[in-house]
């Protein structure tokens, strides 16, 4: 089997658990995320089963001396909390709660045919694109300032 044909194997049954579970139904997430009024807790069942996967995932990983289709682990190294994490998962969690949609059920809910979907999906390229051209201009800054030293 193929990366392509594993990662499309892959995304259709995450797409379709995310479609299980509705959350790619913004109200989902924001009766969730509305304690004080239409409290809905299913959304923690979901996070609480996710975590479990993750869980044995990490600890089958860790058995094996390399993936299936790949030469080497693409596992996170870095463990410190600092500014750019801290402040992107405020502009996140802001935005999920806002919007009721993170990433991935934003992207499966492009197949329902609403406008939301479309334009989360080009409010996550323009702050994609707008970090990444704000960390190359602080790039470019910091080693114009040590190559000037």
């Amino acid at each position: 089997m193929s990366k392509n044909v594993a990662a499309l194997l892959a995304g259709l049954v995450f797409g379709f658990g995310l479609a299980l579970s509705h959350m790619v139904e913004p109200t989902k997430v924001l009766d969730f995320l509305d304690v004080a009024g239409r409290w809905d807790p299913s959304l923690a069942l979901v996070m609480a089963g996710a975590l479990v996967v993750t869980f044995i995932a990490y600890r089958l990983i860790g058995r094996r001396p390399k993936p299936l289709l790949a030469t080497h682990f693409l596992l996170p190294t870095k463990s410190e909390l600092d500014r750019p994490l801290i402040v992107g998962a405020a502009i996140f969690g802001i935005g999920w709660g806002l919007a009721g949609y993170c990433p991935g059920p934003g992207i499966a809910a492009l197949g329902l045919g609403t406008w939301e979907a479309p334009v989360l999906i080009v409010a996550l390229a323009a702050g994609s694109l707008t970090y990444r051209w704000m960390f190359e201009a602080r790039s470019r800054t910091r080693r114009d300032a040590t190559a000037g030293q």
